[in-house]
């Protein structure tokens, strides 16, 4: 399995972020406190960009470093790339009332 660099905080967390370029049809291993995850990777996921670590259901939070960053538009797959096209932000959103 190769190495590729990863930041993954908590294991509360869906989404890790990839610290070096990862090719499709890799496996990585995300590591926090005493967890660790291997992860196939589906596509390609760039420096800087999140990565599913596991399963999330259209509609559920997503949750980066411990904290919800939005929620899945879309029904993303552990290794998919986790970005605009199936994230919606929850914060800072001026067409939306708040709950």
């Amino acid at each position: 399995m190769s190495e590729y660099k990863t930041l993954y905080l908590s294991r509360k967390d869906s989404v890790a972020v990839a610290l070096s370029e990862i090719p499709a049809n890799t496996s990585v291993v995300v590591k926090s406190d005493l967890e660790e995850l291997v992860v196939p990777i589906l596509e390609p996921i760039r420096f800087g960009h999140k990565f599913a670590v596991k399963a999330i259901k259209q509609g559920e939070d997503i949750i980066k470093y411990g904290e919800v960053i939005g929620a899945a538009s879309a029904f993303i797959p552990a290794g998919a790339h986790v970005h605009v096209h199936n994230l919606e932000g929850k914060r800072g959103r001026g067409d939306k009332i708040a709950e």
